[in-house]
């Protein structure tokens, strides 16, 4: 009885099929499961001989379920013993039958067995991201949480068979760990709970962990962590899955495949360097990518904003990348093939359906995008241009109500979510004073999103003698090279209005926040006149197809009230 238990736990976890890993929920807010036929399409992407090739090696750098060791193994099993499957149901319906099994059945269980052991002791490697998840692993990939158990389908010395989790510490200085920036005041706990300092980026020398190498690294990395207040928000959230991309690169594996969030192709991406996006654009190595504008199509139920994607990275190939859009609005697939940054606009246009539209507008303004003076983002200040650490930010309460010989300069600030104004003095105005004097524009410097089709919060004309919380950028805020009138003020307010500006941001602005970068592809225009959609569409000859297009993904924009949208 021992013995066909056994074989069938061996025969089912070969011909195991979706379970509970498919809807299982998340650990924590950095940890997104990755479901089974997510995972296959990832494993789809790598050269199929790997799986024959008994000698190829494959880390899961970040397994929380083991499920990329699992499907990896399916494919080994098949590869390396086709027809296993087969000969395997017809000894489980003998044993089922109590029809004694022959020589060749014998021989083909030793046979399997001797495969199993290969595979999972030689070729199959993980890191636990927590004590739990490396339990959930083995269960799954050993049908044990203990591979030296009686109950596992290969047998190790060892309670942790190639899944290890060892307890790693931040390191931590000026309140932040040094490695992965989390928040000291949020993650130094007590031997009672994870500390989620991730071994594989809490090291300087990853080669060390296994000391071994890898043909290939694959997996779906934690995406975050809190560095600022503690039990903080997004708005506190450092994204880390850049440094899981890092460390695996160091590992010189041959490939490198992952899914992680889209939004540092256009550089949305909190707390990842602009620079490592540059490098990672230019380095050539990216084959393919799979990206995908809603992450639910990935993750069902999770919301990701600006979409997920995965890639294959290949050490020994440079050139141009086979690039998929999945489009949420249509559930259709862009194909394009051409290097990441195209266009040498330092970011991803994710969307290949943009492209018809911005060569249109290049025909007419050159290559406007490509200098901050030539396009929209030059008009548009930097955030936090009024305020300082202590006066004007968005808790400031030193306003006045009512204006006197004193506070007398206009202040908009949001109080309970809407939109007012209150009154200040001129010592309480910390730094550019100059522009309070002129006419300009404000808009949110938060607004809308990937899944909020407005893009922008409202703009409002600012008046001459009136500023702003940190809560609004300032357009024409340059008072040597802007001096708007009052009314190329309010034209400028019905430009932003158009779905033609509002598409042109969304190619950059994935998430809520909208600093002056994601107005790169916006053209200039003649702000002496308003501007209505029709006139920029015909300005830019755009087709019948481009308009409904942008109208599919733009709605208009809502003029009532006065919040900040």
């Amino acid at each position: 009885m021992a013995e066909q238990s056994f074989f069938d736990r061996v025969s089912a976890h070969a011909s195991h099929v979706p379970d509970v890993l498919s809807c299982i929920a998340n650990l924590s807010n950095d940890e997104v499961f990755t479901p089974p036929e997510v995972v296959n399409r990832m494993l789809d992407l790598l050269p199929q001989e790997l799986f024959a090739d008994p000698k190829t090696t494959f880390l899961d750098p970040a397994t929380k379920t083991g499920v990329f060791l699992r499907e990896i193994a399916k494919r080994c099993l098949e590869a390396q013993l086709p027809g296993y499957k087969v000969r395997s149901a017809e000894i489980s319906e003998k044993k089922s039958l109590s029809i004694p099994l022959d020589e060749y059945d014998l021989a083909f269980q030793k046979q399997l067995q001797e495969r199993i052991d290969h595979i999972f002791h030689n070729q199959l490697y993980a890191i636990g991201i927590t004590e739990l998840t490396s339990l959930l692993a083995r269960r799954s990939v050993y049908c044990s949480k203990y591979p030296n158990g009686p109950y596992s389908i290969t047998h190790f010395d060892d309670s942790e068979g190639n899944i290890r989790f060892r307890r790693t510490e931040h390191i931590w200085k000026d309140g932040k760990c040094v490695f992965c920036g989390a928040a000291k005041s949020t993650y130094d706990r007590g031997k009672e709970l994870e500390t989620h300092a991730y071994e594989l980026i809490h090291t300087r020398k990853p080669e060390e962990i296994f000391k071994m190498k890898f043909d290939v690294v694959i997996g779906n990395p934690p995406y975050q962590m809190t560095f600022g207040i503690e039990g903080g928000n997004s708005a506190n959230a450092k994204s880390i899955y850049n440094l899981f991309i890092e460390q695996a690169i160091r590992l010189n594996p041959k490939y490198l495949c992952m899914i992680t969030p889209s939004r540092w192709m256009t550089k949305t991406a909190q707390g990842i360097p602009e620079a490592w996006v540059d490098a990672a654009l230019q380095s050539n190595k990216f084959k393919i990518i799979h990206d995908f504008e809603n992450a639910s199509e990935c993750f069902p139920g999770v919301l990701i904003k600006g979409g997920v994607n995965y890639f294959l990275w290949d050490k020994d190939y440079t050139g141009k990348c086979s690039y998929y859009f999945h489009q949420a609005q249509d559930k259709k697939v862009l194909e394009r093939y051409d290097y990441l940054d195209s266009k040498n606009a330092g970011i991803v246009v994710r969307d290949p359906q943009a492209y018809s539209i911005l060569e249109k507008i290049e025909k007419v303004e050159g290559n406007y995008y490509l200098n901050m003076d030539n396009n929209f983002s030059g008009l548009v200040s930097a955030k936090h241009f009024f305020d300082n650490s202590e006066l004007l930010t968005s808790n400031w309460t030193g306003y006045k109500s009512q204006k006197d010989n004193v506070h007398n300069i206009k202040y908009y600030v949001n109080v309970n979510r809407e939109r007012t104004f209150r009154w200040i003095s001129e010592k309480q105005l910390p730094k550019n004073a100059k522009t309070k004097n002129i006419h300009k524009v404000y808009i949110p410097a938060a607004g809308g999103s990937g899944y909020d089709d407005q893009i922008l919060g409202k703009p409002f004309y600012g008046e001459a003698n009136s500023v702003c919380s940190q809560t609004f950028l300032v357009i024409g805020y340059d008072t040597e090279k802007h001096n708007f009138t009052e009314n190329e003020c309010k034209n400028i307010i019905t430009y932003i209005q158009t779905r033609f500006f509002r598409y042109l941001v969304s190619i950059k602005k994935k998430t809520q926040n909208g600093p002056r970068g994601v107005y790169q592809f916006v053209p200039l225009q003649d702000f002496t006149k308003p501007w209505t959609d029709e006139e920029l569409y015909a300005k830019y000859e755009l087709t019948d197809e481009e308009i409904a297009f942008i109208e599919s993904m733009i709605k208009p924009m809502d003029l009532g009230g006065d919040s900040n949208g």
